[in-house]
């Protein structure tokens, strides 16, 4: 017996140990691999497994190569030719693409060179296509994940300079910070320095150099493309009120000509925006020559991303304040990825547009593979992008193009399998505060569609201050007047069902019914006399009424609320006349005597009702004037009421 209960006890933890979840937590692990003949180093990486998404396209890696001389590649195998002798440590980042897992870890390698014997060298290629400053990053940001940034700038002068960079993060208009700088690494002797200097003293006049546009539309400037600017002073100024944080570096005796790259790791935080929709951005600021204000510009654009999915949606309207979105363009950009083993020649966007947008400002800011618009109403025989505009869509077809495939034989760089539209329209004229999302079906030549996330529009809480006056009407009351002015405060052009609260004071002027009283007293000497006293009352107060409701837009001009209201006599005021008059007998033929006397009564936070209301407006039930009519239910005392008003919300 014993033995069997033994046996049943072993098997019971078993099945108990069986059930318990254990916590996975080996980390995946890449390793840099390479064969190496003098300077000339032919790197390999090893990778784990890739974890698929079920219904997503394959999955594959992408890589950012560091070779520790300021060189660095984003192909899978790169070979690198060392131009000096020395150790130099090589870094290696991998990003999962359509992947389950979190990106693989890589340590740091040494490559040691002892020999020179290869003069074919190849410096770092020239930016000047880019106006010799240029930002990339090897993935989209992911919360609590490590991310680099590239940050590449030329010496364009014909002569030597001493330059300053400045890398600007963490956007002032997100509640946590989105980024922690965890380290930077630099080749060409750059140091680090605190904001405490000019990082110019006077102008330079260039005729090679160009404004950037300004857009009437923006707060700030957008800055698309590097831009080349004089004011540094003002692009800093804006830059500091735009991000919290600023790394900057100065370098000196820069070779004219000479290409330099620095590296950045940053960590995404916890706290990081989740908005999968939203666009957060970095911005760098070059200033090729410390004595001169001449300066340029870049922004780089990163959509948050919860799997590193290369066919994404995104949009720079996540957060909007409702007041300031008049004349305001949204931008919205459709990425792609061909996975192929292909190329594709047709490349079609579906993309849903909500109603809130005015399609008629519709413009495109950018695209690639780069073309031109296609004519109308003919067949486009070059590479072209067209676009049709429908009702609840814009449609998107890159024609006779050639964008390679991932699976591709020889496709080396991946980034040449991408592709992006970017376009912005404005608000309609008369729009609803209400969350907007869309989403893109992106259809390679004629393959099935693959449908991307949701892009979303929300608007700040913006808060309407109203003005508001009119008249009480008492009916229970005799001769009562009653005016009144407040405030009141809603949601900034508030839209269906919105809570409003209120704040009213007012004065009022009523008379008591007359109080006569009518007794029979007798004298020191036993004589019956009859007393009659008549009290009339005349009442002056400041009310404030404290409204609490929930109203109801039936559309732009016709409002509907009901609450709950706390009347408070905060000054309360009874001015009496008392008549008092004296009869012979028990009889009132015979008067005696009269008596008349005043008096004055005064009490402060006197009385306190509560009550129902409900109300109606008709007028701009949004923003601007309307009239309202209101009727209040006391609780407890015979003081209901009318309200008559006009109201002004701003």
């Amino acid at each position: 017996m014993k033995k069997l209960l033994y046996c049943f006890l072993i098997l019971s933890s078993v099945m108990v140990l069986a059930q318990t979840k254990v916590k996975d937590t080996l980390t995946r692990r890449a390793k840099i691999t390479y064969d190496q003949s003098g300077n000339q180093v032919s790197f390999k990486p090893e990778t784990p497994p890739l974890i698929p998404i079920s219904g997503a396209p394959k999955p594959s890696y992408s890589y950012l190569w560091e070779f520790g001389d300021g060189h660095y590649s984003k192909q899978a195998e790169p070979k690198h030719v060392y131009k000096n002798k020395g150790t130099y440590t090589t870094k290696l980042s991998v990003t999962n693409n359509y992947d389950n897992g979190k990106p693989p870890a890589t340590r740091p390698k040494k490559v040691v060179i002892n020999d020179v014997p290869d003069p074919d060298y190849k410096d770092i290629a020239s930016i000047a296509d880019q106006n010799g400053f240029a930002i990339l990053k090897n993935c989209d940001p992911i919360p609590d994940q490590e991310m680099i940034v590239v940050v590449s700038y030329e010496n364009m002068e014909n002569y030597v300079t001493n330059g300053k960079l400045y890398l600007f993060y963490n956007e002032k208009q997100f509640k946590n910070d989105n980024f922690e700088l965890l380290d930077y690494r630099t080749h060409a002797n750059e140091r680090e320095v605190q904001e405490n200097t000019i990082a110019a003293i006077r102008d330079l006049d260039d005729t090679h150099n160009y404004l950037a546009s300004a857009d009437s539309n923006f707060k700030t400037k957008k800055h698309k493309n590097t831009t080349t600017e004089e004011d540094l002073d003002a692009s800093l100024s804006e830059a500091h009120q735009l991000y919290n944080n600023v790394s900057i570096l100065e370098m000196d005796e820069s070779d004219p000509g000479a290409t330099l790259n620095v590296f950045y790791t940053f960590k995404t935080t916890p706290e990081m925006i989740k908005d999968t929709s939203a666009t957060v951005t970095m911005r760098g600021i070059y200033v090729p020559n410390r004595n001169y204000k001449n300066h340029k510009t870049k922004n780089l654009e990163m959509e948050i991303v919860t799997s590193h999915d290369p066919n994404k949606m995104g949009s720079n309207g996540s957060f909007i304040n409702y007041r300031l979105v008049r004349y305001r363009r949204v931008q919205f950009k459709t990425r792609f990825q061909n996975n192929g083993e292909g190329p594709a020649r047709m490349i079609r966007l579906e993309t849903d547009i909500p109603d809130m947008f005015d399609k008629k400002t519709f413009k495109i800011e950018g695209m690639y593979p780069e073309c031109p618009i296609c004519p109308k109403e003919e067949e486009p025989t070059v590479s072209c992008l067209d676009t049709i505009i429908k009702q609840k869509q814009i449609i998107f077809t890159f024609k006779n193009i050639y964008l390679p495939g991932t699976e591709q034989k020889n496709v080396r760089e991946k980034d040449s399998t991408k592709g992006f539209v970017k376009y912005s329209m404005k608000f309609n004229e008369d729009f609803h505060k209400v969350k907007t999302k869309s989403r893109t079906a992106i259809i390679f030549d004629k393959n099935d569609p693959i449908i991307t996330n949701y892009a979303t529009t929300r608007f700040l809480p913006g808060i309407s201050i109203g003005a508001k006056a009119g008249y009480n009407l008492y009916a229970d009351l005799n001769d009562a007047t009653s005016y009144f002015v407040g405030a009141t405060i809603s949601p900034f052009k508030s839209y269906r069902f919105y809570w409003q609260a209120e704040w009213i004071n007012s004065l009022n002027n009523y008379e008591s019914a007359t109080k006569i009283t009518d007794e029979v007293v007798v004298d020191p000497k036993g004589n019956k006399q009859r007393q009659r006293t008549t009290i009339n009352s005349e009442n002056k107060t400041v009310n404030w009424e404290i409204p609490v409701l929930i109203r109801y837009n039936i559309n732009n001009y016709i409002g509907i609320g009901a609450g709950l209201q706390a009347n408070l006599d905060i000054l309360k005021e009874q001015n009496q006349s008392i008549k008092i008059e004296t009869f012979e007998g028990d009889s009132d033929k015979y008067i005696m005597s009269t008596q008349v006397a005043d008096q004055t009564l005064k009490n402060s936070f006197a009385d306190v009702k509560a009550g129902l209301l409900i109300d109606l407006t008709i007028g701009a039930a949004r923003i601007g004037p309307s009239l309202g009519a209101r009727y209040v239910i006391n609780f407890e005392q015979n003081f209901n009421y009318f309200q008559f008003y006009g109201i002004w919300k701003f």
